[in-house]
């Protein structure tokens, strides 16, 4: 049985989309969830998966299912550009293709294994993932008009918007049923010219839940930081991602820090840490410093932190970058 893990975000869906239609499996099972879950490789069933595909997460955060996957002769590939973790893995059955400089992204890496076969979804997966100048580079370079590149980056940027929630109900589309819906378009441009409904339902949602974010509170503004809070809305998860890149794009000098309220009666908070754009590092470093924090060097999370920390969070920030 073969498996194909992968991120719920642009990133994700992307990579797994070029691998696809240049090498299509429809019979694999498919693993992903929020894009926050990111603990996906310990869902697969160690006695039923011979190969696996994982696109997009962590291997620090999923090394005990690796390990255990690998010691049962399972087959895995693991293309991704987050940390990998202190200790390195060397087996004869796993093949990595990782790469965690801050300009580049999982789908593009498949973009170059692929040899640009699918370039387009290469250079949406990368708005969404914020490298705004790479993106606009690769489609200049592939003679794409202005138009077009564009359009790519309302698509790149609305699928991964899709992936934030705490849990898949907060999403307007479950990403195993997007990558689904998109997998038979070898161009995403055509998802804009054929109306497709699911392209359709995402850029409404995101137009409205933005309109809601228009008025965030700010907690914290300096010189070097913009940290904000949003509330307890599914509309707000949904744009917890978006919000920080547009923020990081806006403010090119400043971290980013987007505190969102979690909807299970807790007090703690969903955080999206964004580095300087003119500075792409340690956002990952200080997502590492609490419990349930991770991420790569230009963006990083924390999964849960509580609310009494919060100062602690923006100490953090202040002296990663200040």
């Amino acid at each position: 049985m073969h498996y194909d893990v992968f991120n719920g975000d642009a990133d994700g869906i992307c990579a797994l989309l070029q691998l696809r239609l240049a090498d299509p499996k429809p019979d694999a099972k498919l693993v992903t969830g929020v894009k926050r879950d990111v603990s996906l490789v310990q869902q697969i069933p160690v006695n039923e998966a011979n190969t696996v595909v994982v696109l997009d997460v962590s291997l620090e955060k999923n090394r005990a299912a690796v390990d255990a996957l690998l010691a049962k002769g399972c087959h895995i590939t693991y293309i991704d550009h987050h940390h990998m973790g202190d200790e390195p893995l060397s087996h004869p059955q796993f093949v990595s293709h990782v790469d965690t400089q801050p300009t580049t992204c999982t789908s593009l890496i498949v973009n170059d294994l692929l040899h640009g076969q699918f370039i387009n979804w290469a250079i949406a997966a990368a708005f969404g993932d914020n490298l705004m100048q790479v993106a606009r580079t690769m489609a200049k370079d592939a003679g794409l008009t202005e138009i077009e590149t564009d359009q790519l980056e309302a698509i790149g940027t609305c699928i991964n918007y899709n992936g934030y929630g705490a849990t898949e109900d907060d999403l307007h589309v479950r990403p195993a049923e997007l990558f689904t819906a998109f997998r038979e378009y070898s161009d995403p441009l055509r998802l804009i010219t054929d109306q497709h409904p699911i392209w359709m339902k995402l850029a409404a949602g995101y137009a409205a839940d933005m309109d809601n974010a228009a008025n965030s509170k700010v907690i914290h503004e300096d010189v070097g930081l913009l940290v904000i809070a949003l509330p307890d809305e599914a509309w707000a998860r949904r744009v917890s991602g978006v919000v920080g890149n547009q923020l990081a794009n806006d403010h090119p000098n400043r971290a980013i820090g987007v505190l969102t309220e979690l909807p299970d009666q807790s007090t703690d908070l969903l955080v999206s840490i964004r580095a300087p754009l003119n500075n792409r590092q340690g956002a990952d470093t200080v997502a590492r410093q609490f419990e349930t924090g991770g991420g790569r060097s230009a963006a990083a999370g924390i999964n849960r932190l509580p609310a009494n920390r919060v100062l602690d969070f923006i100490a953090v920030m202040k002296a990663q970058w200040q």
